[in-house]
């Protein structure tokens, strides 16, 4: 028998009676274009979001990596009100440079015996600029100067231009 045709008065098989099987297979086009075109615009709206968290992340990281630096700078100042060192008086008791506080510093302990001491392990990466060389303030510099005079190092900033998803700029935090 063939499949799809039915047996008309005569007795043959007469295509203009082909069955309806009931429930067709597949998509139209049109059904497969409308689900194209909102899966295109639910991608378009997803970038702004994945790059606004991706930039939300490494403000995340440079804020982590001021603290670190910065509370390593003020462990070091702390050792010098101690007495624990002696430094230059034109120092202000901050280290000379930020390499200091990776190489340590030696000093004596209760017992007079001469320990070392390390701030960092290492200075952290710059995640905005992506490198280690970061905006350097000494306690003689004039107020938001940009220009370190090198005579110790009181602050770090992040030495960009570019602005946060706040406004502000990194170099101002």
């Amino acid at each position: 028998m063939m499949q799809g045709c039915r047996k008309g008065k005569d007795g043959q098989y007469s295509p203009a009676f082909i069955q309806n099987t009931g429930s067709r297979r597949g998509f139209t086009l049109i059904e497969v274009i409308t689900v194209t075109v909102i899966i295109g615009i639910l991608a378009v709206a997803a970038i702004p979001l994945a790059h606004n968290a991706f930039q939300r992340e490494k403000e995340i990281d440079l804020r982590r990596a001021l603290r670190t630096l910065r509370t390593a700078i003020d462990a070091y100042k702390k050792f010098v009100e101690e007495n624990k060192i002696e430094v230059d008086e034109d120092t202000y008791g901050y280290p000379e440079k930020l390499e200091l506080l990776i190489t340590g510093i030696e000093y004596k302990d209760r017992k007079n015996k001469t320990r070392l001491v390390r701030f960092l392990r290492r200075i952290p990466l710059d995640p905005i600029s992506g490198s280690s060389n970061w905006g350097l303030s000494s306690y003689q510099d004039k107020l938001g100067s940009r220009h370190w005079g090198g005579q110790n190092v009181w602050d770090v900033y992040c030495d960009s231009n570019k602005k946060a998803l706040d406004g502000t700029y990194y170099r101002d935090w």
